[in-house]
């Protein structure tokens, strides 16, 4: 963080560190401790320093340097915070519901001073309370993992259903086309026996009339014939 950024955590004056950037990086820089500080003060700064690291600057070419502040908080400073925090809160339009970036990082600096003004009367406490903040952090992070984890896992699932809706679709269409050019073969093999049924029905009247013609045929054949025969039996002899 940067330290021209407004923070919830309560900081001391810059201190300059370097007059030049040059050399920067090519080995550890070590940040030096506060001069004339008390035994015991010094100890209480050194656990706030590793809690909450000191934010560093560049100005003009120059290096600064912001250490927390190891000054004990007063009931003021805490009602201040809580004014604070409501106020930037509101100004930079955190949502109250819902995940909130914005909401996250100013509870979290405000979590942070908490640590810092609880430092300063009870190292041990202070700590315990870094180890509830760190647990914290690690339980959102292992939350936002499994979100992210989840959305990406809907995506899939949600792209394979797409394409499972195109396969279908594609199907559905095959399936329709063969089914109407199936029931276009029903109708012309209906068509067909309905044509060989009425030629059929046609041939068989057709050999039933010619049976029946020619029994008649034959009817009046032997009805002549046996007329001829009755009529030469029925001459006398001379």
């Amino acid at each position: 963080m940067a330290s021209g950024s407004q923070s919830l955590v309560k900081y001391d004056t810059k201190i300059q560190v370097s007059t030049s950037l040059k050399g920067r990086g090519k080995s550890p820089r070590k940040i030096p401790g506060k001069p004339n500080v008390p035994p015991d003060k010094a100890q209480i700064e050194d656990v706030l320093n590793s809690v909450l690291p000191p934010r560093e600057s560049t100005e003009d070419g120059q290096l600064w340097v912001q250490y927390v502040s190891s000054t004990p908080a007063t009931t003021q400073d805490v009602i201040k915070l809580q004014e604070q925090l409501d106020a930037l809160l509101e100004a930079r339009q955190a949502r109250e519901t819902g995940i909130c970036p914005v909401r996250e990082e100013l509870y979290s600096q405000a979590f942070d001073e908490l640590i810092r003004q609880v430092t300063i009367i009870c190292t041990e406490r202070g700590l315990l309370l870094l180890r509830v903040r760190d647990e914290l952090r690690m339980t959102i992070q292992a939350y936002q993992t499994l979100y992210e984890s989840s959305i990406a896992y809907g995506m899939r699932k949600a792209l394979q259903a797409e394409q499972w809706r195109a396969e279908t679709d594609v199907k559905i269409k095959t399936l329709s086309e063969e089914c109407e050019n199936l029931k276009k073969e029903v109708e012309q093999l209906e068509q067909e026996i309905e044509d060989i049924e009425i030629n059929e029905r046609d041939r068989e009247e057709k050999a039933a009339k010619l049976h029946y013609e020619e029994v008649e045929f034959r009817k009046k054949t032997n009805q002549r014939l046996k007329e001829n025969l009755e009529a030469i039996l029925a001459t006398p002899n001379k």
